[in-house]
This record gives structure tokens, C-alpha cells and sequence, in this order.
């Protein structure tokens, strides 16, 4: 199974906001740090409002931040909100029925109970786990003016 950019990019950006959980975080800003097209973000982070797995805050101090704790929110629910189909063969659930097999086919229920396993750990894990060492993600990241990692390294 491959998951699309926009899940890519939408889990990078919950990612941001778990590292910058004391003020909101600009679009931009997140674009910059991942070398992102701004307008993509824009459309990822409606999907991420929608599903209530991002909130928007308006106003000159304003930005994106997590409805809820991090800890709170699973890898499971982002990729279920952005991706679009989870079909894993042309006849997987009735996608394309012309096979004789069909109705009758082991196939699709060995495909079945393989998404059930792939989402089961993702719901283990949450926004947090994934971004639990946010002292470090700030640096990588360039959050409040650090210097990307290599250069502080090749100063020192």
C-alpha cells in the first residue's frame, strides 16, 4: 500500500503543530520547513479542519493548531481522512466486478484483513509519539530561528 503526498504533508503538519504547541503555527511557515507548495498545504489543512483533526485560528495572531492534545489524535485518523480510497486491487470491494471470482474470492478477504492490521497499528500510533521529541523537531525544523541541524554541527 502506498499513501499519497497529501497524507505525507498532512502528517508533517500535525507534526509541526505538536512540536509548536504554545502559539499558532502559519501555513507558510510549515510550507517553508518542508519545501511545500503553500497552496497544497492550504488544501490539505481544509481536509484537516473538516475532520477535525486541525483548527484554525483567524486574525493577525492567528494560524493552525490541534483541536485537541496530540496525544489524542492517531496516525489512523489522518490517513483516513486524506486518503481517498483504500482499494488494494481493481476488484477489491466490488471495484471491478467483471472477475468471475468475484463473490468467491479468498483474495479480497486476505486484502481485507491486511488494511484491518495496517490501520489497527496506525490507530496505535498518535501525533504525539510521532512527534515526541519536539525539542529536536524545533531544531530540524528551524522553529524560532534555530539553525537547520547540519550547519549547527559544522559550526560547533
Amino acid at each position: 500500500m502506498r499513501l499519497t503526498q497529501q497524507t505525507n504533508y498532512a502528517v508533517r503538519a500535525l507534526m509541526y503543530c505538536a512540536a509548536n504547541p504554545d502559539k499558532p503555527s502559519k501555513v507558510a511557515d510549515i510550507a517553508a520547513a518542508f519545501t511545500m507548495s503553500e497552496t497544497h498545504l492550504f488544501k490539505i489543512m481544509k481536509v484537516l479542519v473538516d475532520a477535525d483533526l486541525m483548527k484554525t485560528i483567524r486574525g493577525r495572531n492567528g494560524g493552525i493548531v490541534l483541536p485537541r492534545a496530540a496525544t489524542e489524535i492517531t496516525v489512523g485518523q489522518v490517513v483516513r481522512a486524506t486518503e481517498e480510497s483504500f482499494l488494494l486491487a481493481e476488484c477489491f470491494d466490488g471495484g471491478k466486478p467483471d472477475c468471475p471470482l468475484v463473490n468467491h474470492c479468498g483474495f479480497n478477504a486476505v486484502l481485507h484483513e491486511a488494511l484491518e492490521a495496517f490501520l489497527a497499528v496506525l490507530d496505535k500510533c498518535t501525533i504525539a509519539d510521532l512527534a515526541e521529541n519536539r525539542m529536536g523537531l524545533r531544531h530540524l525544523l528551524q522553529m524560532d530561528g534555530s539553525q537547520p541541524l547540519a550547519n549547527a554541527v559544522g559550526s560547533a
